[in-house]
């Protein structure tokens, strides 16, 4: 059983993930962030960074739960919620 990742793991993971996939830099990644709003991150580019979060965090994260994260601090709680 993998060990729960902090909210500081989860975070940087997000944020390493957000970097690759569509260049924001990793210091703009922070929990408050909306995807859309302030990170200006699509649909498509979402669905890579759910696929890439739950090969990182070994959770799995459904397309309908993905429409409910809306911010960053929304996925670390999907994620620590899934792993508890």
């Amino acid at each position: 059983m993998a060990v729960a990742a902090s909210e500081q793991e989860i975070l940087e993971g997000l944020a390493d993930i957000i970097d690759e996939i569509v260049g924001v830099n990793k210091d703009e990644v922070t929990p408050e962030k909306n995807f859309i709003d302030d990170l200006d991150i699509d649909s498509l580019s979402m669905v890579e960074i759910a696929v890439a979060a739950q090969d990182k965090f070994g959770v799995e994260i459904p397309d309908d739960e993905l429409r409910n994260l809306k911010t960053v601090k929304d996925v670390i709680n999907f994620v620590q919620n899934l792993q508890a």
